[in-house]
């Protein structure tokens, strides 16, 4: 993966404004917030994939500690709960998430490895990840294995593109039942990843840089 990274710097032509970057970071919030709660509980069955948790990423190395849990503020994760409803009545399937709420703290790390805007966010001003406001996420069979998609999680190239025909009918299907699901509920895309969703009103928060141990009950 970090040499795909490389190769896609390389190629990459001139930055684009991010659809993470929306208000100033230089305040970010330090203290916990009461709004920002653990995923889990509104959606038992979610799967937890949390790869900045692992070194299966494009760091290449754990950035988050190995308990860190899925957290979204209130209103997010209330949204996130009606798609998993749906998709649970209709056959089953569930909801597995590879990235919630980011520190700040780790945004910046992100940025001193890949900073293009368009895929990673300038910390300046801020993720809507450390909004806890967005998700990164997959559809998952009821045992909790991960459903096939076009690219896996963290691919930047075209084939992670919304708008990329080139993948299996299945991937596809899967791609576009996991849109649907996710737009049902509010819930906002952006085009070059296919696993990242905001909340329609993003905006309305502010970045945070707490760690996730201060966020443990």
């Amino acid at each position: 993966m970090r040499l795909a990274v490389a190769l896609v710097l390389a190629a990459l032509g001139a930055p684009a404004t991010s659809p993470e970057a929306h208000q100033p970071a230089a305040a970010a919030e330090k203290a916990p917030t009461a709004d920002l709660v653990d995923v889990q509980r509104p959606i038992p069955d979610l799967v937890l994939d949390l790869r900045y948790a692992t070194p299966d990423n494009f760091l290449g190395k754990a950035v988050y500690p190995p308990d860190a849990r899925c957290y979204l503020r209130r209103p997010v994760a209330e949204r996130l709960a009606r798609v998993a409803r749906r998709l649970r009545e209709a056959d089953g399937t569930r909801l597995r998430v590879f990235d919630c709420y980011r520190p700040l703290s780790v945004q910046k790390q992100m940025w001193a490895i890949f900073p293009q805007p368009g895929y990673v966010a300038d910390p300046k001003t801020g993720s809507v990840h450390n909004r806890g406001a967005a998700v990164d996420l997959t559809l998952a069979a009821p045992d909790g294995t991960a459903l096939p998609m076009p690219t896996p999680f963290d691919t930047f190239t075209r084939e992670a593109w919304h708008g990329y025909a080139g993948a299996t009918p299945e991937q596809i299907r899967n791609r576009e039942r996991l849109r649907t699901a996710m737009e049902a509920e509010g819930f906002h895309r952006i085009r070059k990843e296919w696993w990242h969703y905001e909340a329609p009103d993003r905006k309305a928060y502010p970045v945070l840089d707490v760690p996730f141990e201060r966020l443990r009950p």
